[in-house]
């Protein structure tokens, strides 16, 4: 199993999010900004994976720069964005080269997929 960062400033969907992947039997790690996901991120944990809001309260596009920060700090991290948009062709722009993307809201069943996919690549 892995260990899964969940970076997400709503603090329901934080929490549903850490429970519902930590119940597929992962270990979890979560920060409801930048500045705790880096924290995580320089620590001596292990992770394998960040699920991150692109829309974090404290930064428009902060769960882009934190990726992008995941990559440099952890080559081979892999990264799942999530966030509500109605247009994910223009934010995927955005997102780091050869991560995933699920869109906002999502069920336990996309999530779950979309976890499985991500750590599969």
């Amino acid at each position: 199993m892995a260990v899964i960062l969940v970076v997400e400033d709503q603090v329901f969907i934080r929490e549903m999010a850490v429970l519902m992947i930590g119940d597929w039997g992962h270990d979890m790690l979560s920060a409801c900004d930048v500045p705790e996901a880096l924290i995580h991120l320089r620590s001596q944990h292990h992770i394998d994976a960040l699920f991150t809001d692109v829309n974090l309260k404290t930064e428009i596009h902060g769960g882009c720069d934190i990726a992008r920060l995941a990559i440099l700090l952890r080559p081979g991290i892999r990264v799942l964005y999530t966030t509500a948009t109605r247009e994910p062709e223009k934010m995927q722009a955005r997102f780091a080269a050869g991560t995933h993307f699920l869109p906002k809201p999502y069920s336990e069943d996309q999530l779950r997929s979309s976890v499985e996919n991500l750590l599969a690549a």
